[in-house]
């Protein structure tokens, strides 16, 4: 199976803290392969890092066979890097529709004063329903953005990345404030969306991360402590005691 993503050596440091610390992984196609870890053990940190928000001290992107590790964040999301934010960066004044309007358009700042001809180009419009029916938004497409509820604008953020028909997928706990039943439906959602794309899925939702992972890398300090299945991670003593044996008891 081939590696559509290759992390290879990142490292960021924030003055003497090593927020990812040589951290190399793979993201094969079909697959989901999740990344967990405790808070501020440098999971976003790494997202931001393969999504081109923040430059990497050491280490090198490859995606599809190319280094994008000089590229920009927008130049890695048109070459197909998808990605959904832990905090939401919709345009909360803008309808649900128009948010997903400017996803298809590569949320280029450039694009905002053509605004109002995007909306009547019907190919946009037909891609942005596409997306909004997928994830169970389609009859809030005229709703403001701010008036969705929390769970609503996580699975607005999954419509903005359909629309660009990426490669992969960079999620960041899409499962976030869902609740149990908008979990399921998450779940089941992002089961079939691998053999679309596949997807390397950052998620504190454990149920959801067993459910779903083919492989799971678990990011403790800023270090990969261990990659493999779910059974060999829940057998694993230092997951467990680094980070397993704290979710079971809380």
């Amino acid at each position: 199976m081939s590696d559509l993503l290759d992390i290879r050596n990142l490292k960021k440091s924030f003055g003497a803290l090593k927020a990812t610390d040589d951290v190399s992984l793979t993201l094969r196609a079909g697959e989901i392969h999740a990344l967990i870890g405790p808070n501020g053990a440098g999971k976003s940190t790494l997202i931001k890092q393969i999504a081109g928000g923040l430059r990497s001290d050491a280490g090198s992107v490859h995606f599809a066979g190319r280094d994008v590790t000089p590229l920009s964040t927008v130049a890695r999301a048109r070459a197909g890097l998808g990605r959904t934010f832990q905090i939401s960066s919709l345009a909360m004044e803008y309808t649900v529709l128009q948010n997903v309007l400017l996803g298809a358009l590569g949320q280029d700042g450039g694009v905002m004063r053509f605004f109002r001809p995007i909306m009547a180009r019907n190919d946009l419009r037909d891609r942005a329903m596409t997306a909004l029916t997928r994830v169970g938004l389609e009859s809030h497409a005229a709703k403001r953005t701010a008036d969705l509820s929390h769970g609503q604008r996580r699975q607005l953020e999954v419509a903005v990345a359909l629309t660009l028909s990426p490669k992969v997928f960079l999620m960041d706990e899409p499962m976030a404030g869902l609740g149990a039943s908008g979990s399921q439906r998450m779940t089941g959602f992002l089961d079939g969306l691998r053999s679309e794309a596949p997807i390397l899925l950052v998620e504190h939702d454990m149920d959801a991360v067993f459910a779903l992972a083919d492989r799971i890398s678990v990011l403790v300090y800023g270090r990969v402590i261990a990659t493999g299945t779910a059974d060999e991670i829940k057998a694993d003593p230092a997951v467990r005691e680094a980070y397993l044996g704290e979710e079971e008891e809380a």
